[in-house]
């Protein structure tokens, strides 16, 4: 089975946030692509499988399968339009999310890089109180909280985002799967906003770049700011530029990839 290494919204290797892209030929067990995704320790190995109605995504943490991520989406849709499809410009994903679009935007040839934008679902999210035990498990305490499948946590300013070093224990008792932290960017930053991600949960204790979490993190920040388009910086040690459009339920993610490596999973394993 052929695995890809991408490196996610970012230009370059050893920035973004890196995903292992698999492609068997038909689905391996279960229990297989979660050992592959435990013995890869990325934040996501993603599969797809060419079926009769498309391509079928499915992504998979340390911690066990996920219902959506944007990173390794970006990843996969990376490695099919460069090495499996490379005269096509859109590709299709069925997902537990539902149908996930990826379009390319080519670079001018000799400049520039692809960069590829994704439409995903936005979260609904609900304002839940701020409490003393968010405080213990991030180290700050946010200004407002809310809550869709994740949780986000606004926090008064950039520089407490980026000096964060949360209690991975305690995160896992606070609500939500991941634990989103956010601020306004700084003035002059370029930054509409700028974020982490930890899922402890997943045993993933900080996502590099979040695509699902940006699924909470844009929908505040259109609406907060008054802009349908945005930019945002992961503020993680690799760090990540994500520029969005937020539009009703449907959040668009851009960002560009780079390859690090191309493998084989040995066949011994019944791949």
């Amino acid at each position: 089975m052929k695995q890809y290494v991408v490196d996610a919204f970012t230009d370059r290797v050893f920035r973004g946030n890196p995903a292992a892209v698999c492609l068997p030929e038909s689905w391996p067990s279960d229990e297989l692509m979660a050992s592959i995704a435990m013995e890869n320790r990325f934040s996501e190995t993603a599969f797809v499988v060419r079926e009769p109605e498309g391509w079928h995504l499915r992504w998979f943490t340390p911690g066990g399968e996920i219902d959506l991520c944007g990173h390794a989406t970006l990843a996969t849709a990376y490695v099919v339009l460069r090495f499996v499809e490379p005269d096509a410009d859109v590709v299709r994903f069925r997902t537990m999310s539902g149908v996930l679009t990826v379009t390319r935007t080519r670079g001018d040839k000799g400049h520039g890089v692809d960069v590829f934008t994704m439409d995903f679902p936005a979260f609904d999210l609900k304002p839940t109180p701020v409490t003393d035990a968010m405080e213990r498990a991030l180290g700050a305490r946010p200004v407002e909280a809310w809550l869709g499948r994740d949780l986000l946590c606004v926090m008064p300013d950039e520089r407490t985002v980026r000096d964060l070093d949360p209690d991975q224990e305690r995160l896992k008792n606070l609500p939500g799967l991941l634990a989103n932290v956010t601020a306004a960017g700084d003035p002059g930053s370029g930054f509409d906003c700028v974020s982490r991600s930890f899922a402890p949960k997943l045993d993933v204790p900080e996502d590099p770049v979040c695509g699902s979490g940006h699924c909470h993190i844009l929908p505040y920040w259109s609406g907060r700011l008054g802009k349908p388009t945005l930019t945002a910086y992961q503020a993680s040690a690799r760090g990540g530029v994500i520029h969005a459009a937020v539009d009703g339920g449907r959040v668009s993610l851009g960002g560009s990839a780079a390859l690090f490596s191309i493998g084989t999973i040995l066949p011994d394993f019944g791949c």
